[in-house]
């Protein structure tokens, strides 16, 4: 939803042991040969990153330099909530003699985010002597499946909003695990403030004989130990450019305090409706794509941004009409939508946690609430979207799928297009289900899969009526349709816990079965160029309906039907492609970080 490309980045837990992974002692020994390291490592494309900040002031620079240590102490905190053994794992790399081991396994940390790779045949699998990755990952207790959750919070409904809210743990009722808790708030008295009866309710749990099984913590809680000290970098960040940019320092002082309250409205409020200078970032947990459990709880992430200022202008300006395409959507409920968002064009400096690798753009905030009250705010990262190694991939694998006719018609621009209005995409469309509900919460699961399969159709939706108006070009139209062909392409079987991966397999069946691909008797796929709009039409109805009907079981059959993997047609193609592109993974290293 926010971040456009969540992997390649892709936990063992009991919460009476903090679901902390500073208990848990670990082994930096790898359970991996050196050629299984060297298969990976070989097929991963190192990229650096070194925007030019020469155009920041004095006082930005040293904002920065306070941004850059939030950012560190994020990455830290994404890395115990993904696995509880995920930061005490990379000590014990770093903790290693100087070797040749040493290099790779911290090459394949850094390229997974984490102990647990994705190998070649998709499968997620520790690299080091580590525990399996759960579904959980490390914000659930060991053990607790989805239908356990969902029997507990039907048993004990006055506890549903805390198990079940995006910023907190879920902990088993354990004696020592309370005495922890309780000992953060005394610790931390301000915590106490900010979530009034919290204390009072977990003393309660700790003397009942036999009290209920979970309860939770908000996140402020669980990770007090990294959340206080970013609180004070961000307030010191705030007071060094309170002169100098007040808009992006009343944003920077307002996600203090939120980090500390777990409510995010006034630092979204402040970040949506400012008018910041030449520094943006995303602070926070936004993101549910690692909570394979429920698809509730949100992952700790940090993009630092420099701002293109000229080209943000020319796309501000290029920008409008939202309520023409809004009102044509293939849906009864349209809705007021607003033309002026705030989109801007960025280079990254640096990111962190779960925004750490080549994400292209991001679209926040997600809570339904807080987007109809103050919007939502694009980001695109330029220096990632034009970056020419990772086009040339995307050309190749674009070229080795279609026929020779077509193999030109990907372009630079129709990725940076595509992806732009797929954020757009985000604006429109359903947002609460037939009963008010937001469709995170009444989709579950299948809520971030049928979102971004919704933007990603209406950004294809959308273009003809772009292109009549001037906007795209004939050819730029063309470049678009063919962008989303690539978005559909597959190199492996997905898993079901990829809603990106499993919606794009959805597209290609359904563009199949519509004619608006075909399979050629060499094996390459044919684009009906004039069949695109209905097709793109009919399925956008369909994604509507589903999320509209707010029907996880309805969800569940559409992807059934949809997502299905042809061995004799899906794989012959991902052969190919897999042939043709030499590299599988990515890694990005920061010049701010001194890499």
């Amino acid at each position: 939803m926010g971040l456009a490309q969540p992997e390649p980045n892709t936990s063992e837990s009991n919460a009476s042991e903090s679901n902390a992974s500073e208990s848990n002692a670990v082994s930096p020994d790898a359970s991996w040969t050196a050629e299984q390291r060297r298969e990976i490592l070989d097929r991963t494309l190192e990229i650096r990153l070194d925007p030019d900040l020469e155009a920041l002031s004095a006082a930005e620079r040293k904002a920065l330099d306070h941004l850059l240590r939030v950012g560190e102490l994020f990455q830290e905190i994404y890395l115990e909530s993904r696995h509880a053994q995920g930061l005490t794992a990379l000590h014990g790399l770093e903790s290693m003699s100087p070797s040749e081991e040493r290099d790779d396994l911290l090459d394949l940390f850094r390229t997974f985010n984490g102990p647990i790779a994705t190998t070649l045949d998709n499968h997620r699998v520790p690299f080091l002597a580590v525990d399996e990755e759960v579904e959980g990952k490390n914000v659930y207790p060991s053990g607790l499946s989805t239908a356990d959750l969902l029997s507990f919070v039907a048993e004990n409904p006055s506890l549903r909003d805390e198990i079940l809210s995006p910023r907190t743990v879920v902990r088993r009722s354990d004696a020592t695990q309370l005495a922890a808790d309780l000992e953060i708030l005394s610790r931390h008295p301000v915590l106490d403030l900010l979530h009034p009866g919290l204390v009072e309710r977990l003393e309660s749990l700790a003397r009942e004989p036999k009290p209920v099984a979970f309860y939770a913590v908000p996140y402020s809680v669980a990770y007090a130990d990294r959340i206080v000290p970013a609180y004070e970098e961000l307030r010191t960040a705030a007071r060094v450019l309170a002169a100098e940019d007040p808009d992006f320092s009343a944003y920077l002082a307002n996600r203090a305090r939120d980090l500390l309250s777990d409510d995010y409205e006034s630092g979204d409020a402040s970040w949506i409706t400012g008018s910041f200078g030449r520094l943006n970032a995303q602070i926070g947990s936004y993101e549910t794509y690692d909570d394979q459990v429920q698809g509730v709880k949100t992952f700790f992430a940090a993009s630092l941004l420099v701002r293109d200022v000229e080209r943000s202008r020319q796309l501000a300006e290029a920008i409008g009409g939202l309520q023409t395409i809004e009102n044509s959507l293939p849906y009864e409920h349209q809705k007021k939508v607003r033309s002026d968002i705030p989109v801007g064009i960025y280079s990254v400096v640096a990111d962190f946690g779960q925004a750490r690798g080549t994400n292209t753009a991001t679209i926040l905030p997600n809570d339904p609430n807080f987007a109809r009250k103050y919007g939502r705010t694009i980001l695109l990262r330029h220096n990632i979207m034009t970056q020419p190694d990772l086009f040339a991939e995307d050309a190749a694998r674009f070229r080795a799928a279609v026929v020779s006719d077509q193999a030109e018609d990907l372009t630079l621009d129709s990725n940076f297009q595509r992806t732009l209005w797929h954020e757009i995409g985000h604006y429109l469309g359903v947002d609460k289900d037939e009963e008010g509900r937001p469709i995170t919460e009444s989709l579950g699961q299948y809520s971030d899969l049928l979102e971004e399969m919704k933007s990603d159709l209406v950004s294809l939706f959308s273009a003809p009526y772009l292109a009549s108006v001037g906007y795209h070009g004939e050819a730029g139209l063309r470049s678009v349709y063919a962008s989303g062909v690539l978005r559909t392409l597959q190199l492996v079987p997905p898993r079901r816990t990829q809603p990106y991966q499993t919606m794009q397999l959805m597209q290609m069946n359904y563009f199949l079965e519509h004619g608006l691909l075909t399979l050629e008797a060499d094996g390459r796929l044919r684009i009906d160029y004039q069949r695109y709009p209905r097709v793109v039409e009919s399925l956008l109805r369909e994604v509507l309906a589903v999320q509209r009907s707010g029907d996880p079981g309805r969800a569940g059959a559409f992807v059934e039907t949809w997502g299905q993997w042809d061995e004799e047609r899906h794989g012959a193609l991902a052969e190919r492609l897999r042939e043709a592109q030499k590299y599988r993974y990515r890694r990005v290293r920061y010049s701010a970080l001194g890499e």
